[in-house]
């Protein structure tokens, strides 16, 4: 049984395998680096999927930056944008902005000192002081935002934490404490743990930048905003909990969607090892064990439905386009720089991301790397590595840059096929590069080891074996052992004519240039066909096809050759006469069939070759074309196998030497695409070959004639017409079957 590997090369692949599955378990940044760009390239090839609709977004853009002036704005102008929304008919309203100090626009204060200087002056009282109090009442914008918000009962206040000590060297202990009294009673209630409860590895904050009092009591709920971008500056995670002081807080979308979905109860689900997940009602988020849910990008921007603030302030849009919608507020406008990078842009506004989680949740759209994915990993990885060894020991160097290379094709395939139809994030980097790495390492060996050894076969036998019969060699040392396999084959003998008159008249020298410039391009001829170039023996080549390589075109790329063989005969023949050189011409055999084919001899020296009676007839059929006087005579097993492909005129049925059984033979004149050249000329010679079979001997002389009209120097033409002539003035008897016996070889 052949041998499909040899055990370095499972040793080499089986450690890269190894090598991979370490590197992967442990978390190394650079391949970390490297999947998530991969990651990002999942996201870019999956194209763009449109939302869900239930999340628009209040663009703080360039128009409204225009319209309503340089933000912030005046806090009446955001009051009034609520009024609108509550109007609309909005079921929540998300703001992705702090208002963590005073309106800066508002003049309540100066009123309140204008209104003491008044009644200190003794000028009050009366219609002054009502005037005074109207104006003071406009003028606290806060206020006024303030009682919106109220009034809505759906607007949910964004704040963010401060998650890094630089960040808080301006804050005091009572300030954080403070901060903390303001946010306090927006934490998750309910944190439900399975087994003993631990610390949740979750972020955690050191202080908290809240809005003011006001604005934040009238809220209907908070949410922090926070973002935390990858190593590489993208943003892919959103934290759902941020740890504060001893309590869990939700995100500005967990925020939101508890007031879209009316108030429904919300646990936090964690175990042992961290937390789960977050219950909204009857939908369970997954996030990893810090709380963090990853982020199925849908697009740009725009995927969500964007609308300028402006336009819904000045009352220019469709009240349907809110009714019973999510609404976030939060900067699209380049200058005001929330911005983030993520796999499908590098200016993509924040409020994109908290659209982006609220519509994974409401959909199940979540895109899921669990734990569990690990063993899938290291599965793969182990899978492909051991592939790719069965593989690469089958192929050589060229090839097996190809099978790599589809390989790796398949796997991104497949795993952007799981990616896009099941949200699931599977490891791509290590599986890509335990193939490449396989394919290196086993590459390198066979250079340093194997490529070496067949480079020196190669070198010795270059010169005595075509290229096919060394590669098959190399592929499988076991070819060099004694012994043949029966295969349908096409063998081909040529000969030249009168070789021994024409080496008695030249010097040995001339003779051996001539030789060799005539045998050099009958074997160009026999190589440009991919045929094994059996022997020569003197004058004569021998040639297979179909062998050792299988062919199933073998008998057409022999009767290719000899067509070739014969055109480039003449081109020889024109040069030669140029040059005061003999006449050659030759003789060519063909035949199919079956043959046994393989290395026969001793085993100390043998030859690769083919044995049996079709080698024998086309060894015989060379020899009848100097009965003939042709170039090119076949079987009728070859004949029978491409007479689409070439044509051919039947020369006559002959009993060789040695053989009972006749056999039909034919000359092989041209491919079919030449034929109108021959067609005349053939059909009159076979008119006359049936009249002669049918004794009709001077109905056949008058056909064979119309051939020599044609083609006067038609040699079997003229054989058949002295054939006839010889039969008629000696009739042959009952038992004549028309049959040619040949005496020769």
């Amino acid at each position: 049984m052949k041998k499909l590997v040899t055990p370095t090369p499972i040793k080499i692949g089986l450690a890269i395998v190894i090598l991979s599955v370490v590197f992967y378990l442990l978390k190394l940044p650079f391949f970390n680096f490297i999947e998530l760009k991969t990651l990002d390239l999942r996201f870019i090839s999956r194209g763009v999927r449109s939302s869900g609709g239930e999340t628009v977004i209040a663009a703080i853009d360039e128009k409204s930056l225009s319209e309503l002036g340089r933000w912030p704005w005046k806090r009446t102008v955001i009051a009034d944008l609520v009024d609108r929304l509550k109007s609309y008919g909005v079921r929540a309203v998300g703001f992705d902005v702090v208002f963590a100090e005073p309106d800066e626009q508002a003049c309540a204060a100066e009123f309140d000192a204008l209104s003491t200087s008044i009644d200190a002056e003794g000028i009050g009282g009366g219609r002054i002081d009502d005037l005074i109090a109207q104006i003071r009442r406009e003028a606290d914008t806060d206020g006024r935002f303030a009682q919106s918000i109220k009034n809505a009962d759906n607007v949910i206040l964004g704040y963010f934490f401060h998650t890094a000590r630089k960040e808080m060297v301006h804050l005091s202990d009572e300030e954080v404490a403070a901060g903390e009294k303001i946010i306090r009673d927006a934490r998750y209630q309910v944190v439900k743990y399975r087994g003993a409860p631990r610390t949740v590895p979750t972020v955690e904050a050191l202080a908290v930048a809240p809005n003011i009092p006001q604005l934040s009591e009238a809220a209907a709920h908070l949410g922090f905003f926070n973002t935390f971008p990858d190593v590489d500056g993208r943003n892919r995670w959103f934290p759902l909990i941020i740890k504060f002081r001893d309590n869990l807080y939700p995100a500005l979308p967990i925020a939101t969607l508890e007031r879209f979905l009316d108030w429904p109860p919300v646990t936090v689900d964690a175990a042992d090892y961290g937390v789960r997940g977050v219950n909204i009602g009857d939908v369970f988020v997954p996030t990893d064990e810090a709380g963090r849910i990853l982020l199925n990008f849908l697009g740009p921007i725009d995927t969500f439905p964007v609308h300028s603030i402006a336009d819904i302030v000045n009352g220019r849009l469709d009240p349907s386009l809110f009714k019973d919608k999510i609404v976030l507020v939060g900067a699209t406008a380049t200058g005001i720089y929330d911005l983030r990078v993520t796999p499908f842009s590098t200016t993509y506004p924040g409020i994109g991301v908290h659209a982006t989680v609220i519509d994974n949740i409401l959909h199940g759209n979540f895109l899921r790397r669990p734990e569990w994915t690990a063993l899938i990993d290291i599965a793969v990885i182990a899978a492909l590595g051991l592939l790719m060894i069965v593989l690469l020991e089958r192929f050589r160097v060229a090839a097996g840059i190809a099978v790599t290379v589809l390989v790796v094709a398949i796997f991104a395939f497949l795993n952007r096929y799981v990616f896009a139809a099941h949200n699931l994030w599977l490891n791509a980097t290590f599986p890509v590069l335990t193939i490449i790495g396989d394919f290196v390492g086993i590459t390198i060996y066979r250079y340093l080891t194997e490529e070496r050894e067949k480079r020196k076969i190669r070198g010795a036998f270059q010169y005595y074996l075509t290229s096919s019969v060394i590669n098959e060699m190399l592929k499988d040392p076991a070819k060099l052992k004694l012994g043949g396999d029966k295969k349908d084959l096409t063998v081909f003998f040529s000969d030249i004519r009168g070789f021994t008159s024409i080496s008695e008249a030249l010097p040995p020298e001339e003779l051996v240039k001539l030789l060799n410039e005539y045998l050099t391009a009958m074997t160009n001829c026999v190589f440009k066909y991919e045929g094994l170039l059996d022997k020569y023996i003197g004058d004569s080549v021998m040639a297979v096809w179909g062998a050792p390589l299988d062919q199933p075109d073998h008998t057409a790329r022999a009767c290719e050759t000899a067509l070739d063989m014969m055109a480039e005969l003449h081109r020889l023949q024109k040069k030669w006469a140029a040059e005061g050189r003999p006449f050659i011409n030759i003789g060519i055999g063909i035949n199919s069939g079956d043959m046994v084919v393989g290395n026969m001899g001793s085993e100390m020296r043998f030859d690769y070759t083919v044995m049996g009676d079709a080698v024998n007839l086309a060894s015989r059929l060379e020899g009848i074309n100097k009965e003939y006087g042709t170039n090119i005579v076949v079987s009728e097993g070859t004949f029978s196998r491409v007479n689409d492909r070439f044509f051919f005129r039947e020369l006559d049925a002959v009993r060789v030497k040695g053989k009972e059984q006749p056999v039909r033979i034919f000359e092989l004149l041209c491919r079919s695409g030449e034929k109108e050249t021959w067609k005349d000329m053939a059909q009159r010679y076979a008119t006359g070959l049936d009249a002669y079979r049918g004794r009709r001997f001077d109905e056949a002389m008058a056909a064979f004639r119309g051939v020599l009209e044609i083609r006067p120097e038609d040699a079997p033409a003229k054989l058949y017409i002295e054939r006839c002539e010889d039969l008629k003035k000696a009739p042959p008897g009952d038992d004549w079957d028309g049959v040619f016996r040949m005496t020769k070889k």
